[in-house]
């Protein structure tokens, strides 16, 4: 029998957060493990094939292996790229004389 660790799978809406702490076993990756976690039942907008996934901030695949204590990170999609926000901002703000 394979042994097993502990991985902590999360998700944050625009309303709640939640972690879910499973025991799996060693030889598991990211998507088998958020698979396992049960998370998707609760947030089914999350579709593995559409939101990246990272490990403790870092972005990975969903074929990574993990290893004991990882916590898995599910991103939602950006609704703006963090770019295109701020020349709007930076545009917006010419207009209204804030410019040098």
């Amino acid at each position: 029998m394979p042994e097993e660790i502990m991985v902590e799978v999360s998700y944050a809406s625009t309303r709640e957060q939640l972690i879910i702490s499973i025991k799996v076993p060693e030889d598991i990756n990211v998507k088998q493990a958020i698979e396992k976690s049960g998370i998707q039942k609760k947030f089914p907008e999350i579709d593995l094939g559409k939101n990246n996934v990272g490990i403790f901030g870092k972005q990975t695949t969903l074929e990574h292996s993990l290893k004991n204590k990882d916590r898995i990170e599910i991103y939602r999609p950006l609704i703006i790229d963090p770019k295109e926000l701020r020349r709007k901002k930076a545009a917006e703000g010419m207009k209204k004389g804030g410019g040098k």
